[in-house]
């Protein structure tokens, strides 16, 4: 990758930016400061999620990326379904195993995220796609009652459970309101976690044979 800096403005968005994007563009690596993990907890507990931010050379290349992977794939999603999400989910609209979310295996890829936000060291940032609906409410974009305790009850089986006794320390969550998704046609929610090993994190990303198209 070119050490050249990535020169980007808040014109040059090829998506959204919330006002927190628009001044971190203004800023140098060196002037970033890194969410730690009480912050991100302060800041998910809040529901204060447009404040989350990328380091600035991140958000630039971002910016570039998502230009780029738009003008080759038509859109976010025709590149996600190419290149990361199972092919035995085919295209949208898909047709679920289960209509409850994260019930069943099939139905959900867990991934690292290719382009997390600005965290300190400790902490990895983790997407879960669904290709189940994850009900929202209509009028503010946010998750319905039910729908959080549905996903409450997966992370705490998945990934909770897994850290064992001190699992609900390390698990962090939350799903962005609609107007803040840059790939809004894909159901996803977001994970922090910290201090987790590399084997763990291999084995809750592995690919499953129920992802695969069968021959």
């Amino acid at each position: 990758m070119s050490d050249v800096p990535i020169k980007a403005t808040p014109e040059d968005a090829p998506f959204p930016l919330t006002e927190v994007d628009k001044w971190i563009l203004s800023l140098t690596d060196e002037e970033y400061t890194y969410h730690d993990w009480e912050d991100v907890k302060k800041i998910i507990a809040e529901n204060n999620l447009s404040v989350l931010k990328r380091k600035p050379s991140d958000l630039r290349r971002y910016m570039k990326w998502t230009a780029e992977t738009k003008a080759e794939y038509g859109s976010m999603t025709n590149y996600l379904l190419r290149h990361r999400l199972p092919k035995a989910w085919g295209s949208p609209p898909f047709t679920p195993v289960s209509a409850t979310p994260f019930d069943d295996p099939s139905d959900y890829r867990v991934l690292m995220n290719d382009w997390p936000y600005g965290l300190t060291s400790d902490m990895t940032h983790i997407v879960v796609w669904s290709r189940t609906v994850i009900e929202t409410d209509p009028d503010t974009g946010d998750m319905t009652p039910e729908s959080r305790r549905t996903v409450e009850d997966f992370i705490k089986r998945f990934f909770v459970e897994r850290l064992g006794p001190d699992g609900e320390d390390k698990v962090l969550w939350f799903k962005n309101w609609v107007a803040l998704q840059s790939v809004r046609a894909l159901e996803h929610i977001h994970i922090m976690v910290r201090d987790v090993p590399k084997d763990i994190l291999d084995e809750w990303t592995t690919e499953l044979d129920c992802h695969r198209l069968l021959n």
